[in-house]
């Protein structure tokens, strides 16, 4: 795998007002192109894709594609 830029400015996906340590998802842009992504818990360990896949990825979740993965009201995932 290829070297993890030093300087990615990442953004933390964590529900509005949460403060605490998540664990949260955090996304960053490269200068490359690529679009890095981690987890606050295990910061070391990077996920890499293409623009072009995440785009397709954030379209799908708009969708409603993955919502069967959400755990709605407290009653586990949806089937």
């Amino acid at each position: 795998m290829s070297e993890i830029p030093a300087d990615l400015t990442w953004t933390r996906a964590a529900p509005e007002g949460e403060d605490g340590p998540g664990p949260w998802i955090e996304i960053a842009a490269g200068p490359d192109g690529l679009i890095y992504i981690r987890e606050t818990s295990d910061p070391d360990n990077v996920v890499t894709t293409t623009q072009r896949k995440w785009d397709a990825f954030v379209k799908g979740v708009l969708a409603g594609e993955f919502d069967h993965f959400a755990e709605l009201d407290g009653q586990g995932a949806v089937a």
